[in-house]
């Protein structure tokens, strides 16, 4: 029995080494082309930085295609550097998913314009609710209102438009804390490796590895559902950037590549796939620099730097004015009968004169840097305040 075992080892070490060598070649040229395609974008935005409000957080998005092209390449050409790779992959990939959701908020306008977007749609929504309420029951409104507005908990769950202001602190709550827990259990991740009680892959009791996947599920879903609710409570305002594309080409990179390595983990510990650690971590690998090619192409697309080419008309003070004319032919129904009338669209651009890259990235260094320092002693406080009132209520 033991040699039959040793025997199916040794056939899974000469298939990884008869694999691997190819494996590298075509994950790098994939890689390879997922670096030019992203970083050509990345300098587009830098050059042309005509609003950093949106600009910062969309290349702290494309920025996660390099990073996990780059450390998948590392790691299928050199295991050793698996763990550490996986930790950087980790911690950059709950920064970009936070990133988005600070897009989201400002292409709104910032902050102020999503609270007042949504306190607006609370009170239509809520005065809609209890005129019905009020037509079946003709209840007191001021008790109703209070009733509606105690069961905030079920609210977020069922009508999170009736939160207002709270959507967005939890939006903003559920990102942030995925941010800061992804981070923590990377480095928990390799704390347990060095004692060796990880078992990457290993879905044992007596390992680390499937109770840290446990809490980042939880609290990814987490993320995730928060943000699907912010999305569904703005999307009309959000229009205009065609936010479900950005919507879907983000998740498929930070969810896909999650649940593809959780995937090939029960696969390989339920027998299907080779149980071998070298051949599991290289087919993670492989897969996302493989995915990460496809993913470049999509960002040029998605987060194409052409619109911020050009400035509004009253902000231009030295960019070249351009005059774009549209006719279209369109049927009128005049006197009973349809004749062709000629309509004429004319959108004037000023084109944007450039700006100094390193200010573009020293802007969003410093200024994005501030923005999640601040967010992140927020969520910290809004966590720690509940405990603390317990404490003393104790």
């Amino acid at each position: 029995m033991a040699g039959c075992s040793s025997h199916v080892v040794s056939a899974y070490e000469d298939a990884y080494t008869y694999l691997h060598h190819p494996a590298v070649i075509i994950g790098g040229l994939f890689a390879l082309v997922a670096l030019i395609l992203s970083l050509f974008l990345i300098l587009q935005h830098l050059r042309f930085y005509t609003n950093p409000a949106e600009q910062k957080w969309i290349v702290s998005i494309v920025f996660m295609v390099p990073v996990y092209a780059t450390e998948s390449v590392i790691s299928l050409w050199n295991p050793r550097f698996s763990l550490a790779c996986d930790i950087l992959r980790s911690c950059y990939e709950a920064f970009a998913l936070y990133s988005f959701g600070r897009y989201l908020i400002a292409c709104i306008g910032g902050e102020t314009r999503v609270i007042q977007l949504l306190e607006n749609e609370s009170r239509k929504r809520l005065g809609k609710l209890l005129l019905e309420r009020g037509e079946g029951e003709g209840g007191g409104e001021e008790e109703e209102e209070e009733e509606i507005h105690q069961k905030s908990f079920c609210n977020f769950f069922f009508r999170p438009y009736l939160l207002g202001k709270d959507l967005l602190t939890i939006e903003k709550f559920g990102l942030v804390q995925y941010m800061i827990l992804k981070t923590l259990c990377a480095f928990l991740a390799l704390l347990l490796e060095v004692f060796g009680v990880y078992g990457d892959g290993e879905f044992k009791w007596y390992y680390g590895y499937p109770y840290i996947t446990v809490v980042m599920n939880f609290s990814q879903m987490w993320a995730l559902y928060c943000l699907v609710h912010f999305y569904n409570a703005t999307h009309e305002r959000l229009r205009p950037i065609k936010p479900l594309a950005k919507f879907i080409s983000f998740k498929a990179i930070v969810f896909a590549t999650w649940w593809q390595g959780v995937g090939i983990a029960l696969l390989c510990a339920y027998g299907v796939l080779p149980k071998h650690g070298k051949m599991q971590t290289a087919l993670q690998d492989f897969f996302i620099c493989l995915e990460m090619a496809i993913a470049a192409v999509a960002h040029v697309f998605v987060f194409s730097a052409e619109p911020y080419h050009f400035l509004p008309v009253s902000e231009n003070r030295k960019g070249m004015v351009s005059a774009e004319t549209t006719k279209a032919t369109l049927k009128v129904e005049q006197s009973n009968e349809e004749k062709p009338a000629m309509v004429e669209k004319t959108e004037t651009q000023v084109e944007a004169p450039g700006t100094s890259i390193k200010e573009s990235v020293q802007d969003i260094v410093v200024e994005g840097g501030h923005r999640v320092l601040e967010d992140v002693v927020l969520t910290i406080n809004q966590a720690i305040g509940p405990m603390e009132k317990g404490v003393t209520k104790i």
